[in-house]
C-alpha cells in the first residue's frame, strides 16, 4: 500500500499518556509544518547461497561399548564422505551422541540393549556438492537423511537491501509529489520500518525425496509387476527458487 500524506498542521502533541496501553505500543509521529509523509514498499530478490543437510545417526546393541563405537564410526564415515565431497571442516557440525538404555531389563536387572543416537549437519555453499555427498552417505547406509534446507548465508544483508529499495521508492514518490509545486525533499524527520519474512526458503525432508519405485519384469512373454527395493533419495534440485525479502517504510520528509 502506497500513500502520500501532506502534513498541513502546524503542530500536534503526542497523546500517548492519555491513550490506553495498546495505543502506547506504537507512538504517534509528531508532525510539524512543511512535512510530507510517504509510505512505500521495497523488495530484494536473490538466489539462495546456503544449503543445510541434516542426517540422523543411530546404533543399537546389547553391549553399550559396541553400540557407542558403531555410532561413532558412522559419524566419522559421514565426515569423511563430506570432506571427500569438497566440504571444509568448519562446515561440518557433529552433535553429541545420546545414550538411551532399553526399559526392558534382564534377570540381572540390566538393560537388554542400548540405543545411541546423534545428528550431523553439513553446510554446503556449492550446490553441485549436494548430490555426491547425499548419495555417498545414504547409499553406504552410514546415516539416515533427514532434511535439506536452502537459505541465505547473510539474511541481514538481504533485509537491508530490501529496506534500501523501499526508502529509494519513498524518496522517489516524495520527490514526484513535491515537484508538482516546485518544491524539494529535505531531511528525514521520522521513519518506521517493517521487514517481512523471507519468502522462498525451501526445505525438503527425507520422506519427500525418497520413495519406492515400481518395475515391470518380462518373464515368459508376460509382464508382471515387481516392486523393487527402496532406492536412495534422488539429488534435490541444484537450482532452487529465488528468495525474496520485502519491506515497508514510512518516512516524514521536510519540505523545502
Amino acid at each position: 500500500m502506497n500513500r502520500i500524506v501532506p502534513a498541513l498542521i502546524l503542530s500536534m502533541l503526542w497523546l500517548a499518556q492519555a491513550r490506553p496501553a495498546s495505543a502506547q505500543q506504537k507512538p504517534d509521529v509528531k508532525f510539524i509544518a512543511d512535512t510530507l509523509v510517504v509510505e512505500a514498499d521495497g523488495t530484494y530478490e536473490t538466489d539462495p547461497d546456503l544449503a543445510t543437510l541434516t542426517f540422523n545417526i543411530s546404533a543399537q546393541d546389547k553391549e553399550l561399548k559396541k553400540a557407542y563405537e558403531t555410532a561413532t564410526q558412522s559419524m566419522q564415515r559421514i565426515v569423511a564422505v563430506a570432506e571427500k565431497g569438497g566440504l571444509k571442516k568448519e562446515d561440518i557440525y557433529t552433535g553429541a551422541l545420546t545414550l538411551t538404555p532399553s526399559y526392558d531389563k534382564d534377570r540381572k536387572n540390566k538393560p537388554k540393549s542400548y540405543f545411541v543416537q546423534g545428528e550431523i549437519t553439513l553446510k554446503v555453499h556449492d550446490f553441485a556438492q549436494i548430490g555426491p555427498v547425499l548419495d555417498g552417505a545414504v547409499q553406504d547406509g552410514i546415516v539416515d537423511f533427514r532434511s535439506l534446507a536452502y537459505s541465505l548465508q547473510n539474511e541481514e544483508q538481504a533485509k537491508e537491501n530490501a529496506v534500501a529499495n523501499a526508502m529509494k521508492n519513498a524518496v522517489g514518490r516524495a520527490t514526484a509529489a513535491l515537484a508538482q509545486n516546485h518544491q524539494k525533499v529535505g531531511a528525514i524527520r521520522y521513519a518506521s520500518l517493517d521487514v517481512r519474512q523471507l519468502v522462498g526458503v525451501a526445505q525438503y525432508y527425507g520422506n519427500q525425496l525418497g520413495s519406492l519405485t515400481e518395475t515391470v519384469v518380462i518373464s515368459g512373454g508376460a509382464a508382471s509387476d515387481n516392486r523393487g527395493p527402496a532406492p536412495p533419495p534422488p539429488p534435490p534440485p541444484v537450482r532452487p527458487q529465488k528468495i525474496t525479502v520485502s519491506a515497508t517504510v514510512q518516512a516524514a520528509f521536510q519540505i523545502q
